[in-house]
This record gives structure tokens, sequence and C-alpha cells, in this order.
């Protein structure tokens, strides 16, 4: 069995697959899907997750945009990067190439729990330029700023155990594993959406990228960086977020005033995925300069 996930089996009925290419940019192949017509919104997916996530929003906001959603380097159907790739500076570096190789240049970013992180260094490293940015359920200080050296330590060690993505893959690629897991997160998603995570989670390629990742992540400069970010900033926040405490939100506005709070009542960390089309409609309020509710 393979480590990696492969296209011809994991792939076979992955979502929105029509929309699916594979594209070499950065030293890497990647998985990205692209639908629709209009202003580009780029979205990126959380560690341990891929475009699936996005299976139903995806096509909400396509009625409206050209959407853009690739796997991270790792994650799901893209190539593993070196370790300096997964680093938060590599990991943006390498987007900003493949979204030179598709010739696109994004006025909004959606990004979810560390793809929020990725998508705020590609904005401050002046990668990208659009005018809104939309963190859902961002992980921006993983942990508690107090607790990032503990954490990044300790994902580090797991990450360099050679047998670690093994030893996960075979417990949390069990579909009831996975489930809980999920559920763990404080969201309810559908039996479907359950099964691609637990597809990825079996696989130790997909993992060992996560863990690394996670590994290899300093936010602190982030956060030191923030004030200057030129995009709006809003934090989408799910009241049930098990996750990253909603009061982390409050945090990052500290650091950055200018920054927008909005609360989903009722949703989790993957409120993204237990409510769609709720979350379309205030991608496309807030991009056209709506006044969602705070």
């Amino acid at each position: 069995m393979s480590d990696r996930p492969a296209w011809e089996k994991e792939g076979r009925d992955w979502p929105n697959r029509a929309s699916s290419r594979f594209v070499s940019a950065a030293g890497l192949r990647w998985h990205v899907q692209v639908m629709g017509q209009g202003p580009v919104v780029l979205l990126l997916h959380g560690t341990a997750a891929a475009t699936h996530s996005w299976r139903d929003l995806m096509p909400a906001l396509a009625r409206h945009f050209t959407v853009v959603a690739p796997d991270l380097p790792g994650h799901g159907f893209t190539a593993p990067p070196s370790p300096q790739g997964l680093t938060l500076a590599g990991m943006a570096a390498a987007i900003r190439a493949l979204l030179d190789t598709l010739g696109l240049r994004p006025e909004v970013v959606a990004a979810h729990s560390a793809g929020a992180a990725v998508a705020l260094r590609l904005v401050l490293d002046g990668a990208i330029a659009p005018r809104l940015v939309v963190a859902l359920n961002g992980a921006l200080s993983p942990m508690g700023r107090e607790n990032a050296d503990f954490f990044t330590r300790t994902a580090r060690l797991l990450a360099g155990l050679p047998f670690v993505p093994q030893l996960f893959a075979w417990g949390a690629g069990n579909r009831n594993v996975a489930s809980r897991l999920l559920r763990d997160t404080g969201s309810a998603i559908s039996a479907e959406g359950v099964e691609f995570y637990a597809s990825l989670l079996r696989k130790p390629s997909h993992l060992a990228s996560a863990l690394g990742m996670m590994a290899s992540w300093d936010l602190r400069p982030l956060l030191r960086d923030l004030p200057g970010l030129k995009a709006r900033l809003v934090l989408v926040v799910g009241a049930n977020d098990r996750a990253i405490p909603p009061s982390e939100a409050e945090r990052v506005r500290a650091v950055l005033p200018a920054a927008r709070i909005i609360t989903m009542p009722g949703l989790g960390h993957l409120a993204h995925e237990e409510s769609p089309e709720e979350t379309a409609r205030l991608i496309l309020d807030l991009a056209e300069g709506g006044r969602a509710a705070a």
C-alpha cells in the first residue's frame, strides 16, 4: 500500500473532480481545483485537510467568483516538499509560485485554521495583494502564545520519529476514530465528509506533512508583522470551536485593532463544512463591502 494518496484510488470520487488539475510549480506537482468566473478567490485549507474541505463551499462561491483551491504542500495529492518547504515562509513562497504559474491574482482570500496563517504570510510578504482576507477559525496562535515553544518542540519531536506517521495513520485512518477526532473540534459534518478525512489520515505521507508543518512553524513573527497588514482582515469564529478557542480572535484583534470578528453561532472548527451556504453568503457580503453582523 502506498504511503501517499493516489489520484487513481483515493481521488476516484474526489469532490469537484472535474475542476481538478495537476500543475508543476516551485519544484512540486500540485493538485489544484479551479472553477467559476469573476474576481479571483483563493481558498487555503488547514493542517491535515485538503481540497475536499471546500467540497460544498467552492461551488457556492463559484457562482460569483473564479475560485482556486490547492492542496497544500504534502497534503492530499500535492507532492511533499523539503523540510524547509513546510515552514510558514516556505509554504507561502510555494503558493506564490503556484499562483504565478496559474496566472491568477486573488482579490479575496478565505482560509481555514492554519491556512489563515499562510494567507497572512503571503500578504505580508507582498506575494499577493488581496483587498480582503477572511480567516475561518484561523490558527494564528496555536495553543496560546505562551505555550508556543512547548507546542513546537513537541511537534518537532513527533515529526522526527519515522514510525509516528505510520502509527497515527493506523489509528486515525479508522473511520470511527476519524469521526471522533472531527467531533472533538466542535463540528458535526456529513458521513461523506468524515470518509474523505479518514481516507487521507490512512496515508503516512499526508500525516507526516501535517506534523512537519506544525513542527516547522513559528507564528510569533507573523503576529509581530500583523500591524503592517494592508488588506482588510475579518476573523470568522465558530462559537462552538473546540480546536481554536474563540477568545483567540480577540488576541489577534489586540494586535490588529482594525480586524473585525464575526461569530457563527452553533458551529465549530469546521464551520465552513457544516454550513457552506451561510459561509459563502458571508464571504460574498464581505467581498461586496457589506456589513455582516459582528
